[in-house]
Parts: structure tokens; C-alpha cells; sequence
């Protein structure tokens, strides 16, 4: 591909010439009032009216019965994981071809990840690796499923929908609960997208969501956990909210708590952001259109979505067809004040990980050698 006409197209789709990054946020609607609203009230802390407002807006965005408002994505997996049961020495499914807060939530539940492929289509958690894992290693007890070999308990399994783009939930979903796995859904770059005309993140026992600064909608940062049950749902609330008992003026705390409270303050923003939600989405998907058409040409795959699926194209991105040429668009574009970044590094290639069990990865491998994620904004 020649690079010159990439960098010429992007700049044409946001009209400037100075640099573009991957992804910046877009501030265009009640942002400045609400936040206004909340600093005239003084309620700028973890207590608020913005805050039930984002509650009750993701719960109907998910549908789903009750969502939770935490301060990021990471605190919702962390503490999702821990409401869906996983303890200390437990083994959680999961893929290493994702952000390090999806390992990282795992490990801070003092449990261990397991790394299995993803599928080539979806760069997601691949449901036939887990059923293939399973078959091999899977062993149902009258508290759940263990691993014959390692001898701990699995405890949960963990998909993340990379950059928007849902894994086979159905399958995935099918396969665990064949093994009596619950399912907790890393929703952080996918909120908007869908599977079968139904949200992600409302598919598992929990799903949550990001908010940080880069996503396509922010709270600068936050995050949400969501879930159909209530009574999970309220004890999420009162996890994230140090465990303290209600009362006037006590203060009694009955479990090991988070300090995990979105401020009022941040909750005004994404209350903002959300109203733009579907404006955004729409932006982005007309963008990856153009991209699509553009890169046909070029003889360059662009990712687009499944059938039976709607992506919000959260970050886009190319497929390589080797590291070489990869990394020469990395290098060529960002010299030229195009952004592009390659796809993470394997979770099992970071030292903190490099002992987790893992299988063959060979899609995982594969992707890692070939996807750069291209300019994203939304330019409407």
C-alpha cells in the first residue's frame, strides 16, 4: 500500500493536516451544563442525582435490571468477577489477545488466568477452544467445574469483545453452561455493538463497560457493571461502595469493600455522552464504510462485521499480511502524524502472565503479527 494516499485519505476524512490520534472523545452536547448542574448542587462526589441517572441510562442501554456506576472498567471486572464466585486459587477462562485490565482483574481476585485462542473472525474468545480445553481438562463436581490437571476450581469464564466487535456469545454462553461456568462479559470497547439484535454485556451473569477517555463515550474515566439479578446487582452496589451499611450517622461496614464510587461530577459527563451515543456510533459507522471502500481497493482486508452482528467500530482496523509489513505502516504513518498502533501483546508475553497456562494461540499469533488499528474518531 502506498503509504502517502493512506495518510492523504485520513486527513481528508478529518480535514486537517495536523496530527491525528487513534481516538479522541467528542464534546458536543449537555457535557458543559450538566457538569455545571452538578458543581451548582456542590453533590460533585460519589453521591448525586447524575449518578442514578447513568444507572438507570445503561440499564436500559444493556437491557438489563440494574447497573452499578464504579470509577473504571477495571474496578467493574474485578469486582464482577468476585460476585460471580471466583476466590483465591481459582482458574478463570479467558484470551490473551486483549488489554491487560482483563488479566489484570483476574489476578487481583488472587485467581488465575487461563489463555485460550480466539477466533480469527472475531479476534474474541473462541468457543470452540474452550470447549476443546474443557473436554480435555474439564471435570464437574458437585461445587462446579474443576481442572483435572491443575486440580483448582474454574471458576468463571471471561470473553472481551475486541474493539467492539462481539465474540460468538451463543456458542461461548452454550459451552459454559454445559459446564457449569458462569459467564462475565469484558463489554469495555463494546457498548452499542450487538449479537442477535441484543446488547453485549447482557449475555453473562455480569457484563461491564469503560468510560475512559479514549472510549466513544467518557466519563474521563468510569466504568459499569450490569446484570438481570437484582439481588447481585445490590450487593455490587455495596461492594463498590466501601460495604457500608445505610445508616444516619454509623459507620459499619459488614465485608471487605472497594472505594470504587464514580463522583457526581463524572457522572454528569457520560450522562451527556450517552444522549450522543447513537449519533456517535452512526458517525463511526459511516466512517468505516469509506475505510472499507478505500482499503478494498488498496487489496487490504478492513475488518467489518459479522452477520447476526452491529459493531460500533469503537477502534478500527487493517489486517497486515505479515509483521513486516505491519510494523512498516506503524512506522511510515505515525512518522507522518497519522496514528496507528498494533494490535496488544500477548498477555502470556508480559512477564506477570508468562507462567499461565495457554494453548496453542495460533490465531491469537497470527493477528498479533497483522492488525493495526487506524485513525477512529468520529468525524460528524
Amino acid at each position: 500500500m502506498n503509504i502517502d494516499q493512506f495518510v492523504k485519505f485520513v486527513q481528508e476524512q478529518y480535514k486537517t493536516t495536523d496530527f491525528i490520534p487513534l481516538h479522541v472523545p467528542r464534546f458536543q452536547g449537555n457535557e458543559k451544563k450538566y457538569v455545571m448542574e452538578t458543581i451548582d448542587s456542590t453533590f460533585v462526589s460519589s453521591v448525586g442525582a447524575y449518578v442514578d441517572k447513568f444507572e438507570q441510562m445503561i440499564a436500559e442501554i444493556s437491557r438489563t435490571e440494574q447497573a452499578v456506576a464504579v470509577v473504571n472498567g477495571t474496578a467493574a471486572l474485578q469486582v464482577a468477577l468476585r460476585l460471580a464466585g471466583v476466590k483465591t486459587g481459582d482458574e478463570v477462562l479467558t484470551q490473551a489477545l486483549t488489554f491487560v485490565a482483563t488479566a489484570n482483574a483476574i489476578a487481583y481476585n488472587h485467581a488465575h488466568p487461563v489463555f485460550l485462542d480466539v477466533d480469527l473472525d472475531t479476534m474474541g474468545l473462541s468457543p470452540k477452544s474452550v470447549e476443546i480445553f474443557l473436554e480435555e481438562y474439564g471435570e464437574i463436581r458437585e461445587d462446579g467445574c474443576y481442572n483435572k490437571k491443575s486440580g483448582n476450581r474454574i471458576a468463571a469464564c471471561l470473553p472481551m469483545h475486541t474493539f467492539g466487535f462481539p465474540v460468538h456469545l451463543n456458542e461461548l454462553v452454550e459451552v459454559c453452561n454445559k459446564w457449569s461456568i458462569p459467564v462475565v462479559e469484558d463489554a469495555a470497547e463494546s457498548i452499542g455493538s450487538t449479537y442477535h439484535g441484543k446488547p453485549t454485556g447482557s449475555f453473562g451473569q455480569f457484563g461491564i463497560y469503560s468510560f475512559n477517555g479514549n472510549k466513544i463515550v467518557t466519563a474521563g474515566g468510569g466504568g459499569a457493571i450490569v446484570t438481570d439479578d437484582k439481588q447481585l446487582g445490590d450487593f455490587a452496589k455495596h461492594l463498590t461502595t466501601t460495604a457500608k451499611k445505610p445508616h444516619k450517622y454509623e459507620y459499619v461496614h459488614d465485608e471487605l469493600g472497594h472505594n470504587y464510587r464514580m463522583p457526581n461530577l463524572n457522572a454528569a459527563l457520560i450522562c451527556a455522552q450517552l444522549e450522543q451515543l447513537d449519533s456517535f456510533i452512526q458517525s463511526k459507522r459511516n466512517l468505516a464504510v469509506k475505510y472499507k471502500a478505500f482499503f478494498k481497493e488498496k487489496g487490504i482486508k478492513f475488518r467489518t462485521e459479522n452477520p447476526d452482528t452491529k459493531v460500533n467500530y469503537w477502534l478500527m482496523c487493517v489486517e497486515l499480511n505479515d509483521r513486516k509489513e505491519r510494523n512498516q505502516l506503524l512506522n511510515e504513518t505515525n512518522e507522518k502524524g497519522v496514528m496507528t498502533r498494533p494490535i496488544w501483546k500477548l498477555m502470556y508475553k508480559l512477564p506477570m502472565y508468562e507462567h499461565c497456562f495457554r494453548d496453542e494461540q495460533t490465531n491469537a499469533e497470527y493477528l498479533e503479527d497483522r492488525i493495526v488499528n487506524i485513525p477512529s474518531s468520529c468525524n460528524g
